[in-house]
């Protein structure tokens, strides 16, 4: 794969297409093979990440078995093997397949932030301080130009949610790509359901405790979190197993949109502990 973010070269253009280039800007040269497993698990990750990071740094990919003048000259003894280059001098390595939370870890110290991470940075900090709007319209906006990216997935279901629309969520949740943040998404989905019933009025109203829960939903939907927390803490007070425990699902639920940084959500966590055990 070539692109403007991504290059195959060889022992002929790797002075100027690597060593020259890096005086500018940070290059990760994937040294792999076409016999090599694991390089067809990493060489795709660096890819994307090359494609996310939109210019950070360039991925050059040299095959060590049409070039074994390059493998020699930087001491490549096994495949896959991860060199980055900054002002014509190796300043990282790693060698074998790594998961990606490492991969990020090794980028991050020879990148300057990309614009892409800070979108992403506005986007969260959008979310933690409930401008629900606005963090929707960012997240679309990154999602238009990096789609399924579970990330933005994530922070597009919550914004949804935010501001009510049920339907949106649902659409995201129930389709989440298997990935780091797929039990995230999954914590969301009993609220997001449970909205969309309210707002087809569909929700049970059999029971003074179905009215209480109606009412907490409404008042998630309207933004007012903490008070649909009260409520739905409220009925769990008096039967913990409400409706096969669809109260404390949706706390959970919000205290996921509410986010771990919020002060609220482990006051919140504290109170659901003591009334549950």
């Amino acid at each position: 794969m070539t692109s403007d973010y991504i290059i195959e070269v060889n022992e002929t253009d790797f002075e100027y297409e690597v060593l020259s280039f890096s005086q500018n800007t940070p290059v990760v040269v994937d040294f792999w093979a076409t016999w090599c497993r694991p390089c067809k698990t990493l060489s795709p990750l660096l890819e994307n990440l090359a494609h996310e990071a939109m210019g950070a740094f360039r991925l050059a990919k040299v095959d060590v078995d049409e070039n074994p003048n390059l493998a020699i000259q930087f001491g490549v003894r096994t495949v896959p093997t991860v060199k980055a280059i900054s002002m014509m001098q190796v300043v990282g390595e790693f060698v074998g397949n790594q998961p990606e939370e490492r991969v990020r870890a090794f980028l991050a110290k020879i990148t300057p932030p990309s614009q892409y991470s800070l979108s992403i940075e506005k986007a969260e900090s959008l979310l933690a301080n409930q401008e629900w709007e606005k963090a929707e319209e960012t997240f679309s906006e990154l999602i238009e130009h990096h789609p399924n990216q579970p990330d933005l997935l994530l922070g597009l279901a919550k914004a949804s949610l935010g501001l009510g629309d049920a339907f949106e969520a649902l659409l995201i949740l129930r389709n989440f790509p298997t990935s780091r943040q797929y039990a995230r998404a999954e914590i969301l989905l009993p609220y997001a359901e449970s909205l969309a019933y309210f707002k087809k009025d569909q929700l049970p109203q059999e029971h003074d405790l179905d009215f209480a829960f109606q009412n907490a939903i409404r008042l998630a939907s309207k933004g007012n979190l903490p008070s649909a927390l009260d409520g739905l803490l409220d009925i769990l007070r008096q039967e913990k197993r409400y409706r096969d425990g669809i109260a404390h699902k949706v706390v959970l639920s919000l205290l996921e949109l509410l986010g771990e940084e919020d002060p609220l959500t482990r006051n919140y966590r504290t109170e659901l502990a003591t009334i549950l055990f």
